[in-house]
């Protein structure tokens, strides 16, 4: 089944910075573009870190110890601020897989890198929720060509699809039980879907039969 991607969704016109950018100059990129961090690109394009306004803020009240250490290293630039390595997510990569992501890393945008690292684009938080907001319309042909046509082989009337606001209600029967929890788990991965509710019967119970506890001696 086609899954949206992360190239699908991200932005490809990215604004970025150097390590050598000076800190008033991300500020004010900052403010301009209303981002909440920019990423930090080699001179190759690689990005090297990212800096946001949480790194701004941090060095903008540093404590004694930090005011010293920056008299004596200059004025402070997007390299000497900026969050590293960079997390990054690859194009090819699932809009899920993205979302992810940002959740266990606690960030709002992920630069998007080719193959050799390169930057190619930006997807944020914002981008990601586009996939709860699908068509109903949309999901419900999804499920019925790609799962149960496609992935399943379910002939087409078989089980009848019903979505309202992204909840997928399935009825009606298979040939065999053990399509059951693939026909769920399948559907609920689609993109857009936020849960399944399923009334499918079988007609054939092919699991295999739980072996039979053994009598213990008395």
């Amino acid at each position: 089944m086609k899954h949206i991607k992360v190239g699908d969704l991200m932005n490809g016109e990215v604004v970025s910075v150097t390590p050598g950018t000076a800190f008033k100059e991300v500020a004010k990129l900052l403010a301009q573009y209303d981002v909440s961090g920019l990423p930090v690109l080699d001179d190759d394009d690689h990005v090297v870190g990212v800096v946001s306004q949480t790194d701004l803020l941090a060095r903008s009240a540093p404590d004694p110890h930090q005011a010293q250490e920056t008299d004596r290293a200059g004025p402070p630039t997007a390299g000497s601020i900026m969050s590293a390595p960079a997390v990054t997510v690859r194009a090819d990569e699932t809009a899920a897989d993205a979302a992810r992501l940002m959740t266990r890393r606690g960030i709002e945008r992920l630069p998007v890198v080719d193959e050799e690292d390169r930057l190619v684009g930006i997807v944020t938080r914002r981008d990601l929720l586009r996939l709860f907001v699908r068509p109903d319309s949309e999901i419900r042909r999804r499920v019925t060509d790609e799962v149960l046509g496609e992935a399943l082989g379910i002939p087409a009337g078989d089980v009848e699809v019903h979505v309202v606001d992204g909840i997928v209600t399935l009825e009606g029967r298979v040939d065999r039980r053990s399509r059951l929890t693939a026909l769920v788990s399948l559907v609920e991965r689609l993109d857009g879907v936020v849960a399944v509710a399923s009334r499918v019967t079988a007609r054939t119970d092919d699991t295999p039969p739980v072996p039979a506890g053994r009598a213990l001696p008395w």
